[in-house]
C-alpha cells in the first residue's frame, strides 16, 4: 500500500512538472511570424517582401507593448545589407546590439563591413 501511494505521488508530481514547462509566460518575447520569416529567406523567397513583412511586425509588437526576440532586428539588418540599404543594415543591427547588449561583439563585426565605427560605451 505504502509503494502505490509512493508511485501515486511521484507520477502526479511528474504530471506537474511537465506541464508547469508548458506555461506561455507573457511579457518575454513575442515571435510572431518570424519563423516564417526565416524559413523564407532560406527558401529564397523576395526579399522585399520579408522586409515588410518583419517591419510590419515590429511595429505591432511595439504597439502592443511586447518586446522582439532576439536576432529579429539582427535579421533585419541583414535583408536590408542584402538589398544594398546599408543605412537601414546599419540601423536595425546597432537596435539588436542595444536590445541585446551580450550580442555586441557579433554586432560590432557585422556593422565594421559597413564602416560604421562602434564603440558604443558611452
Amino acid at each position: 500500500m505504502k509503494k502505490r501511494i509512493t508511485v501515486f505521488l511521484f507520477l502526479t508530481l511528474m504530471v506537474f512538472f511537465c506541464f508547469s514547462g508548458c506555461r506561455t509566460v507573457r511579457g518575454f518575447y513575442y515571435w510572431g511570424n518570424y519563423e516564417n520569416q526565416v524559413y523564407a529567406y532560406l527558401t529564397g523567397q523576395n526579399i522585399l517582401t520579408q522586409i515588410d513583412l518583419m517591419e510590419r511586425d515590429l511595429r505591432s509588437i511595439e504597439t502592443g507593448g511586447m518586446r522582439a526576440p532576439p536576432g529579429f532586428c539582427a535579421h533585419l539588418g541583414m535583408l536590408y545589407a542584402e538589398i544594398g540599404n546599408h543605412e537601414g543594415a546599419i540601423f536595425y543591427l546597432t537596435e539588436e546590439k542595444n536590445r541585446f547588449p551580450e550580442s555586441e561583439f557579433f554586432m560590432n563585426r557585422l556593422l565594421s563591413r559597413y564602416g560604421e565605427e562602434n564603440d558604443v560605451r558611452k
